[in-house]
């Protein structure tokens, strides 16, 4: 049965009932009188902690969050009117943890007067009140502070930034596959490259959200109070739960396809096939920082890269454990703070944390040794694929004997396909122990590609003309 939240809760309703008297009822002045002494003792533990904070100057663990039993008025008018109109919302709302300590809909919806996308809520019970469909990471970080400093220390930050100044990626989407179509054209960025990388949601005059930019999935939305993020690409609305963004179908949703099969190659590993065959049966619901082997059998996505394990936190900077950069065009190890910077990261302290993380079922030969093999790939792709390729492609550049459309050329497409494609199938697929993608859709098209450009090369510079 569901409850009911626009009516009061039991423990709100007057008791009319009378009843026998107990031996309970002979002890209460006794638990009334110890009840009193622990709130005393606790009151003494408080205050000294909070002196010792005071002193040590160190205010970033310290988290100040009270609960109130029971819904706001507002809270209720929200929630009753909606649960006949989304009942959707409101399902996954009443199964949520904010739900069950208090957590309402004006908690994260409630904006100011003056507010860019504030509007004027004047429907059904809920009147004079000013809401916004635009939840940011800023509200979300009114509770989960830590989690949201970390999520901008990490790649996901950077996640549309980084597409903002790339011309050739806009006319891939905008001229070519949108044939430079006025009115359609930007259709594949909207409905494509945007819901995995976000975008900047913009206002029309009314302060809703443009249908150019919203509704958007993205990782790396910039919202119109400057935050940027998205908590609900993981965490989806209204639930918002820890379950659902340990499974890999939430890094599923963009990590996958020609360029970076994740999913498919994490399907592809063991790991993979242990989840396939008993994930339903492990323990998803366990709290941050106890999430331990035993209430799994094999790691997922965010085992690996987020989760608390033994001695390390958990974390939302999802380059804390990695050694290389696996999707550049040339694979170097991590070296940069700048956030901006694709090196983002210390490829010698993540790969420590990526090697704790793994003995926590494996062996130290066996995480050493995996990771010798997997080092060992990313190498030969960078001499024996990438450097020369590269090569191949200054020379021509240097000699005229590149298209100036680099989709028609047959040279720069296979290059692009070479580092984009399959060159990431490998390294990835190496990285992750998934021998169909090292492999098959890996070095063996890897191969194939640098045969085409070698060829292409030589007939280029034998001939001095680009080929019809």
């Amino acid at each position: 049965m569901q409850r009911d939240y626009s009516q009061p809760s039991i423990d709100q309703r007057p008791v009319t009932q009378s009843r026998l008297l107990t031996m309970a009822d002979l002890y209460q002045p006794l638990i009334a009188m110890t009840l009193l002494l622990c709130l005393m003792l606790l009151s003494n533990i408080s205050t000294a902690l909070a002196d010792n904070h005071a002193t040590s100057g160190d205010l970033s663990q310290i988290k100040t969050i009270s609960f109130k039993r029971g819904l706001s008025d507002a809270d209720k008018a929200c929630v009753s009117c909606h649960q006949q109109k989304q009942p959707g919302i409101v399902a996954d709302w009443k199964d949520s943890r904010h739900s069950h300590v208090g957590v309402g809909c004006n908690d994260c919806h409630q904006a100011q007067p003056g507010q860019p996308d504030a509007q004027l809520h004047n429907k059904g019970e809920l009147k004079n009140a000013y809401i916004t469909p635009l939840v940011s990471p800023a509200t979300c970080g009114r509770c989960h502070a830590e989690e949201q400093e970390q999520f901008n220390r990490s790649g996901h930050f950077r996640s549309y930034r980084q597409i903002i100044p790339k011309d050739s990626l806009h006319a891939l989407v905008r001229v070519h596959e949108g044939r430079n179509n006025k009115e359609l054209g930007n259709a594949p960025d909207e409905t494509g490259c945007m819901q995995c990388h976000g975008t900047k949601i913009k206002l029309d005059e009314k302060g809703k959200p443009d249908p150019t930019t919203w509704p958007n999935m993205g990782m790396g939305n910039i919202y119109p109070d400057g935050a940027t993020g998205n908590c609900a690409a993981c965490h989806t609305r209204h639930k918002f739960s820890i379950a659902e963004a340990r499974k890999p179908a939430a890094c599923a949703s963009c990590h996958l396809g020609p360029d970076h099969p994740d999913i498919e190659v994490y399907n592809n590993s063991k790991h993979g096939h242990i989840f396939n065959a008993d994930g339903y049966n492990w323990k998803w619901d366990s709290p941050p920082d106890g999430w331990e082997p035993g209430d799994y059998r094999a790691p997922t996505c965010a085992t690996c890269h987020m989760s608390g394990i033994g001695e390390l936190s958990t974390t939302h900077n999802i380059n804390e454990r990695l050694y290389w950069n696996l999707w550049a065009k040339e694979s170097k190890v991590r070296n940069s703070t700048d956030v901006m910077n694709p090196l983002l990261g210390s490829g010698p302290e993540g790969r420590k944390k990526m090697e704790q993380v793994c003995s926590s079922c494996h062996s130290s030969t066996h995480t050493k040794g995996f990771f010798k093999q997997g080092d060992k790939a990313v190498k030969l792709y960078n001499v024996e694929y990438y450097t020369p390729a590269k090569q191949m492609l200054d020379e021509l550049k240097g000699k005229g004997l590149l298209k100036d459309n680099p989709w028609t050329d047959e040279f720069q497409i296979t290059f692009y396909h070479l580092w984009h494609h399959e060159g990431r199938r490998a390294r990835h697929g190496a990285m992750m122990g998934a021998p169909d993608y090292a492999h098959w859709h890996g070095f063996f098209e890897l191969q194939q590609d640098l045969y085409k450009l070698k060829a292409i090369h030589k007939k280029r510079l034998e001939t001095g003309e680009i080929e019809d």
